[in-house]
């Protein structure tokens, strides 16, 4: 064997790890999205319909890794979302706008976790413009870092 055939596979390994490296996302990266009111006939309600900007869009599906702060939603059922801003700030508050929170979708349960706990997540970013029964961002595969 040559010296480069026994240097190839720590070459492909180690370029392999670096394509999963999740990029560090800031809150302010998120706020690129316009909202517009919608009307939903099927809720019979009006509802913010997002529009994401080109930065937003060029993260989707891509692995990210974003800090925050964890809201618990049902403990029972493991669904929590990271927020830009604790409890008494957040977004089901009022104080903030829906590009403030994202929700967790883990990987492997049970994590647990208490409000307003400051973490660090990871996993790949689905925006959801159409479905209204979910969050606009869903960081699905989420792990704690």
């Amino acid at each position: 064997m040559t010296p480069v055939s026994l240097l190839l596979p720590f070459f492909l390994g180690v370029s392999l790890h670096l394509t999963t490296i999740p990029e560090t996302v800031s809150w302010e990266q998120l706020r690129d999205v316009q909202f517009k009111k919608k009307w939903y006939p099927e809720e019979g309600v009006v509802m913010l319909y997002p529009h994401f900007g080109n930065s937003v869009k060029a993260l989707s599906g891509k692995s990210i890794r974003i800090a925050g702060y964890v809201l618990p939603i049902d403990l029972e059922r493991g669904i929590y979302v990271v927020s830009r801003f604790p409890m008494a700030a957040c977004f089901f508050c009022g104080a903030a706008g829906p590009e403030s929170i994202i929700a967790l979708k883990f990987k492997r349960l049970p994590y647990k976790f208490k409000t307003d706990e400051r973490r660090t997540f990871s996993g790949t970013l689905r925006l959801n413009a159409d479905n209204i029964y979910e969050l606009n961002y869903i960081l699905e595969d989420a792990e704690l870092q």
